[in-house]
């Protein structure tokens, strides 16, 4: 049975053990317990939260989450990914979450309280060859061994370390951030700006904002277009030098 499975943050004001619940289920979770099933509700010790707060049901291989306060928003994050949440907005009901492991975070007076939830593993469908049929292509063609795609990664790394990071690197802290790869002996400043340009032209095919744009554009709006699509992602990281240790 692929059951959806809840569990309290160490630390939090929470009072409840695990709790499976199989698809179609559905849980409660508030200040205080309800007559409807007070051995499984989730309960939130803490004044700020709503007596019902919200409510969980498992659907096969995801959850939904309702959001049952009058004027509080709740946040649903991946502690696995790079700072993805989604905000659960107040008589928001049975909103979907898309992943396998979440935070649910309530505003709180001391100051948030939250509680775990796991989703089965996700499926996926396997591509099938249909004979005679053309074969798809790739909407965004890059090759991940190409120098042009460690450009892309240098240019990502602030937002992937940090997503609200603002900072989009300049060519000269790309020569940095590079300098010692073995593929980016002798890269040049020219180099570097030749390589964003095709990159920008041929393989995400960005475009100049009507109007004209910051001199910084295309750097922009390559990172937006990578990170959006998930063409470069935090595993990708590791093809960069190693950062130095801080002291």
């Amino acid at each position: 049975m692929r059951t959806v499975v809840i569990q309290p943050c160490a630390g939090d004001r929470l009072q409840f053990d695990v709790i499976e619940l199989k698809p179609g289920e559905e849980i409660l979770f508030g200040r205080s317990r309800t007559a409807i099933d007070a051995r499984a509700n989730i309960v939130i010790d803490d004044p700020a939260v709503p007596r019902v707060a919200g409510k969980i049901r498992a659907v096969d291989d995801f959850w939904t989450i309702s959001n049952l306060s009058r004027n509080t928003t709740y946040n649903v994050e991946n502690p696995e990914g790079g700072g993805e949440f989604i905000k659960i907005p107040p008589g928001r009901l049975n909103a979907p979450v898309p992943y396998e492991f979440s935070r649910v975070i309530l505003p709180a007076a001391h100051p948030t309280v939250s509680f775990l939830v796991f989703a089965p593993q996700h499926v996926y469908a396997s591509a099938v060859a249909v004979p005679g049929e053309q074969e798809t292509l790739s909407a965004f063609p890059l090759d991940e061994t190409a120098k042009y795609f460690l450009i892309l990664v240098a240019l990502c790394e602030p937002r992937l370390r940090d997503p609200s990071s603002p900072v989009i690197p300049t060519v000269p802290q790309i020569l940095e951030r590079l300098a010692g790869h073995p593929e980016c002996a002798g890269l040049s400043r020219a180099a570097v700006n030749f390589h964003i340009d095709y990159l920008a032209r041929e393989k995400l095919r960005v475009k100049e904002p009507s109007g004209g744009g910051r001199a910084d554009w295309q750097r922009a709006a390559l990172v937006s277009v990578a990170l959006r699509f998930d063409l470069v992602r935090a595993e990708h990281l590791d093809l960069l030098p190693r950062l130095p240790r801080r002291r």
